[in-house]
């Protein structure tokens, strides 16, 4: 257990001293945008790259653990459906509770496995990411949308934008074509990725608004309740159920642990959803996971 506090209190401090910095004002708020911008369409993009580009993928062995993935998201997201059938719950708000479930933020989950795992671990939650980020772009979409306005072309057009989507794509059309890569430009993208983790986790914490919380206090315990310990519960059945080896077992329960990612509420907001209630969710989430994750990877060590 030492071990894993020790692995979880770099992130756990970055993401304080966001909120710190943010709160008392060390940095503008222009800042925090440059931040998020430079961090979102060049570094984290330029992590994946570097990742998946050099990573020795065998995606046989991986097979299972996709298919593992696969189950719980697309579980989850049927569970939520027939919810929202019974209690008739308006897009605005059913889009929150479906990123609350299965998005994911990726900040954490990289830094997290790249402490525990080191680079195999790091390249096993690369391809998760690279298969799983499309799919719940789609699925936090169209939960988003009503059905009079619903289009496929617009969502379409959304995720080829998506720099991390490109990026992956990228990175593993280079791996698997074996595309030699100049070493100088191998050298500049790694300087950038080694900065993705760190600034990206400051953004988070910059971004926490706690204001929200006393709002829908019973509807965030579910949410957070629900994302944080009964989908990682169910990940590890299913995950059981195929019997995979200890080390995908760890990293998909983990990769399901993970608080909602922060840039929900952007989403939200622009599809005219709860962005009020989508703030609350992401504070409430990351704030409750500096104590569920210790325990959860604590359980499936």
């Amino acid at each position: 257990m030492n071990s894993i506090v020790l692995s979880l209190f770099p992130l756990v401090a970055l993401i304080a001293s966001g909120y710190l910095f943010k709160k008392y004002r060390f940095f503008s708020d222009e800042f925090w945008a440059g931040a998020e911008k430079l961090n979102y369409y060049i570094l984290f993009p330029a992590l994946l790259f570097s990742t998946l580009s050099t990573a020795k993928i065998d995606l046989q062995s991986l097979s299972t653990a996709i298919i593992a993935m696969l189950i719980v998201v697309l579980a989850v997201t049927i569970f939520l459906y027939i919810l929202r059938m019974f209690w008739h719950i308006p897009p605005a708000r059913f889009g929150v509770h479906v990123q609350s479930m299965v998005r994911f933020n990726t900040y954490i989950g990289l830094a997290l496995v790249t402490a525990l795992f080191k680079s195999e671990g790091m390249a096993i939650l690369a391809i998760l990411l690279a298969l799983c980020i499309p799919l719940v772009n789609v699925i936090s979409v169209l939960a988003l949308t009503s059905k009079e306005h619903m289009a496929i072309k617009p969502v379409l057009i959304a995720l080829l934008k998506n720099p991390l989507i490109a990026s992956c794509v990228v990175g593993a059309a280079v791996n698997a074509l074996h595309i030699p890569i100049w070493e100088g430009f191998t050298q500049f993208i790694k300087l950038f990725s080694v900065s993705s983790l760190p600034l990206g986790l400051l953004c988070v914490g910059a971004a926490l608004q706690f204001m929200q919380i006393k709002k829908d206090i019973v509807v965030l315990a579910a949410d957070t309740f629900a994302r944080l310990l009964a989908v990682p519960a169910l990940a590890y059945m299913v995950c059981m159920w195929f019997g995979l080896p200890s080390l995908q077992t760890q990293i998909l329960v983990i990769f399901f642990a993970l608080p909602t990612a922060s840039a929900s509420y952007i989403l939200t907001k622009v599809l005219g959803g709860d962005s009020q209630l989508m703030a609350a969710v992401i504070s409430f989430q990351t704030l409750c996971a500096a104590v569920t994750l210790p325990l959860v990877i604590w359980w499936i060590s």
